[in-house]
């Protein structure tokens, strides 16, 4: 295998085109809006709150007052994961964060149901506050600055 000389290496890297620069950034504001740490409040609490579910749930278990003992402990490391990841995406919204901006609002939607069928329970120690956090949240998340936070920036083509 021959190797071509010096020079021409020099020559053959010369010719190449030149390195097209990524765009800048967008400037991520110093602070969020208030309206998204509104929102953001308002899902750590739900977090809060079902994380406080999963211990009731935990205790019931150990009582002995769950249907099974298998799905008594199943409810409750559901409930414990889904609080962790209510703490998440309220931490995503936090740092104004377009991912965050979804799964917020799909969660705030199961809430709604969720909070519905509470109070069509006779549960409204639960389905009040479910509901009311639900529509902070959501007017939060849904205020001109903070849609304007949590855009993306379109695609060049």
């Amino acid at each position: 295998m021959a190797t071509r000389p010096t020079s021409a290496r020099r020559k053959a890297s010369s010719d190449r085109p030149a390195q097209v620069e990524a765009a800048p950034e967008p400037a991520i504001p110093a602070r969020p809006p208030a309206g998204l740490l509104v929102a953001a409040a308002a899902e750590f609490i739900q977090a809060v709150g079902l994380a406080v579910a999963a211990v009731f749930a935990a205790v019931a278990t150990a009582d002995g007052h769950s249907y099974q003992l298998g799905s008594g402990i199943a409810v409750a490391l559901i409930a414990v994961g889904t609080a962790a990841g209510l703490a998440a995406i309220a931490v995503g919204v936090a740092r104004t964060r377009p991912w965050s901006r979804t799964p917020t609002g799909v969660v705030q939607l199961f809430v709604i149901i969720g909070g519905i069928t509470l109070l069509d329970g006779h549960r409204p120690e639960w389905g009040v506050p479910a509901l009311v956090l639900a529509a902070i949240c959501m007017a939060g998340l849904l205020t001109p600055a903070s849609l304007r936070a949590l855009n993306r920036p379109p695609r060049p083509s």
